[in-house]
């Protein structure tokens, strides 16, 4: 492996290290160091004073504080005392800001690094042991392989320790994701269960309701599943026809309906079911919401659907659920009545982010399958890895999962070291991002490998079926686009509400509209001068580049100066423009993350940290192309 043995950050898995001239180019730019969580003690004394921003140093001491009074059982687990982030990150891009310290990339310490390691290296045993083409064969995880899972305790990586889970940090849950999405069909399952299935009951569940439920979860005793999905509404959630009706006596709630693509629909013993439900407002007037609840199979008039024969994931069980007047205790409610929407919402953003690090450990392993095939295959008398088209194959592979990584642990990150944070658009950029880098690049490790690549004698058929669904659930990439933009646009109007009402109505503010106008013809002068000075939390090798994305920020704030007084609320009905802004705000989400920590390698000087800088240099510029700024 590409490192030194001081390395605090993030281990690759426990490959062989590739040989011939493909292997040490493979060497030099899979550089994986996933990292995670800001070490200022180490920072300070070796890091340039440039590298480390007079808010970094203001703020290391709360971060400190937050440190001594953290979990000592031995786990990586979420840290308490925790500051509050002082600025969204991606929302603040379409005003053209970004709060600087978000480029001081975090990595690990010693400690941490070893408690990580501790989970992680039984399960990555686990796994290499699981023969995931059977799996997918026979459409069905073994109960032996479901009951080894559960003895490692994967079926409550993140519930606390208090009702019997591993209470990991988003850090260490990313992490473990890397291993556990080497088989897709045992990670959707997992996934099912706790990033979605319980995760409501960890939202918003009472006391009450955890100690009932989360133990039997967290062993894996009770399977979950999420029920949000009806034959008539995918994507349109606030469309369901799944109806919740209180009884005369007031005690059940009676529910109605049927969900369909319900993973793990045919082994889940509780459900998190969402209904329409009849509420009545302070005005009196009665209105349809739609109410979560907590549904026990138990409760009767549930049955669930044959299982689903699908492209991909083959192993997970897929299938519809049906509601005939289930009785469900009005206990059982999850939240408040009529919050169902938000809490489906919450629910589904806050799993998100950990698709980029699954998929980057599905690739890590595909690349280098592919690339032990590169250095022995030979064709015209030459070595598959010495002919430039091939090479350029897995330069871009390798980026894309550099990037991967890089948005991922920074997200985890900020979700272990802050209070509460909104963290919903930037993992919704990283399913984005992610998914679509994952299905590309399996796409070209399977052109690399040729015709054997296409039959089922090498993994790399499967993956490219499994990978397929990244871009479907959790919402489609499309509704995530738009989410993305919207978002950002409804955070910028409010912020400059008053402003955007003057440029609407140009008439009645001409010396607004003159300023603008003044500002637009003094074109990269105007925009170096209100640019925020990003340079300074970087390395010097890497100030060109810093300035040049402050100048992105700005000109995507001033694209938004001009959108929105242009449309207006009516710019929901502009899917294409819509569609650009969310383009690129996943790709300056990707160039924050990659030139942090780039330059977090440099200046710390990780062994091969020049190879980190030349991938983001490619990746910085080959995104500078599509959009015309070179």
């Amino acid at each position: 492996m590409c490192m030194s043995k001081n390395t605090l950050t993030m281990p690759l898995h426990n490959t062989q290290m590739l040989s011939g001239n493909i292997g040490c180019y493979i060497c030099k730019h899979l550089n994986y160091q996933s990292v995670a969580k800001l070490s200022y003690s180490r920072l300070r004394h070796l890091v340039p004073k440039r590298c480390m921003s007079s808010q970094a140093e203001d703020f290391s001491s709360e971060v400190e504080t937050s440190l001594q009074k953290a979990d000592t059982s031995g786990k990586y687990v979420a840290k308490k005392s925790l500051p509050k982030l002082k600025e969204p990150i991606v929302k603040n891009f379409f005003l053209g800001k970004l709060e600087r310290s978000m480029l001081v990339y975090p990595e690990l310490t010693k400690e941490e690094l070893d408690q990580v390691n501790s989970v992680v290296a039984p399960i990555e045993k686990l796994f290499s042991e699981i023969d995931s083409k059977s799996i997918d064969a026979n459409a069905k995880i073994p109960e032996d392989v479901l009951q080894q899972l559960k003895d490692f305790g994967l079926f409550g990586l993140q519930i606390p320790e208090q009702y019997g889970g591993l209470n990991l940090s988003s850090t260490a849950y990313a992490r473990v994701t890397e291993v556990m999405s080497t088989d897709g069909s045992i990670a959707v399952t997992l996934a099912a269960h706790q990033s979605i299935g319980l995760k409501g009951i960890l939202i918003a569940g009472t006391e009450i309701q955890k100690e009932k439920y989360l133990p039997k979860l967290a062993s894996g005793e009770n399977i979950a599943a999420f029920c949000l999905t009806e034959p008539s509404s995918g994507s349109d959630v606030a469309s369901i026809k799944t109806r919740a009706t209180l009884s005369e006596d007031g005690k059940y709630w009676i529910l109605n309906g049927s969900k369909i693509w319900i993973s793990n629909g045919s082994i889940a013993d509780v459900f998190t079911v969402f209904a329409k439900t009849e509420i009545k407002t302070s005005e009196g007037e009665t209105q349809e919401k739609i109410t979560a609840f907590i549904v026990e199979r138990a409760f009767g008039g549930i049955t669930s659907g044959k299982p689903e024969d699908k492209l991909g994931i083959r192993g997970s069980n897929t299938c519809e659920v049906h509601f005939d007047n289930t009785r469900v205790p009005t206990e059982n409610v999850l939240g408040e009545v009529g919050n169902g929407f938000k809490l489906a919402m919450h629910i589904l953003n806050s799993g998100r982010f950990s698709m980029g690090s699954g998929g980057a450990g599905v690739l890590k392993k595909l690349i280098n399958l592919t690339a032990q095939h590169a250095i022995t295959r030979s064709q015209f008398g030459e070595k598959l890895s010495s002919f430039g088209l091939i090479k350029e194959k897995f330069a871009k592979m390798a980026i894309s999962v550099y990037a991967m990584e890089s948005m991922s642990y920074l997200t985890a990150h900020i979700m272990d070291d802050y209070l509460d944070p909104d963290m919903s658009i930037e993992s919704a950029v990283i399913k984005i991002f992610s998914s679509e880098s994952c299905w590309n690049c399996v796409s070209e490790c399977l052109q690399i490998m040729g015709g054997a690549g296409y039959t089922k004698d090498l993994p790399h058929e499967r993956y490219l079926r499994d990978s397929r669904i990244m871009q479907i659930f959790e919402g489609t990439n499309e509704i995530l686009r738009l989410f993305v933009a919207l978002q950002g646009l409804q955070f910028a109007g409010r912020s400059m509400k008053d402003t955007f009402l003057k440029l609407r109505d140009p008439h009645q503010n001409p010396l607004l509209m003159f300023k603008k106008r003044f500002r637009r013809s003094m074109g990269k002068a105007i925009i170096a001068s209100t640019e925020p000075d990003l340079f300074e939390e970087v390395h010097l090798e890497l100030e060109k580049e810093a300035r040049i994305l402050s100048s992105c920020l700005v000109s995507l704030g001033m694209a938004v100066e001009d959108i929105l007084p242009l449309y207006g609320n009516k710019v929901v009905n502009e899917q294409m423009k819509l569609r650009r802004l969310a383009d690129i705000a996943i790709d300056l989400y990707a160039m924050l993350a990659c030139i942090g920590r780039a330059s977090r390698s440099y200046c710390i000087g990780l062994k091969n940290s020049d190879h980190e800088v030349s991938m983001f240099y490619y990746f910085f510029y080959y995104f500078l192309s599509i959009y015309c700024l070179l």
